[in-house]
């Protein structure tokens, strides 16, 4: 989340990209490592990165990016004040997208 690959697409297209505290990268990071990655699912866990969420949201997010596969497994629409953004879902939409595009011509 940190890596320019990704802050750049997103200012170039008007976006302004908040991450998360060293303290919240570091919760997101080992949830997603120790638990998610190991199929473990905790309420606990669930309310750090709504926590992690929250302090996003009063620096003026308005949107949260599950930039991870696993996150969703944890994190939904319900569990958030602001809109969530499931990138699994939004890159295989992207692709039906096109290839029915490419079927069309």
């Amino acid at each position: 989340m940190e890596q320019d690959f990704y802050r750049s697409r997103l200012t170039e297209n008007g976006l302004e990209v908040l991450v998360p505290d060293a303290e919240g990268r570091g919760t997101v990071h080992r949830i997603i490592y120790e638990e998610l990655c190991q199929g473990v699912i905790r309420d606990q866990s669930r309310a750090a990165y709504q926590i992690v969420i929250a302090d996003l949201v009063a620096h003026g997010a308005e949107g949260v990016i599950l930039g991870c596969t696993e996150i969703e497994l944890l994190i939904g629409p319900d569990d958030s004040p602001v809109p969530v953004f499931a990138t699994t879902r939004l890159h295989a939409e992207a692709a039906v997208a096109a290839a029915l595009g490419a079927a069309d011509q």
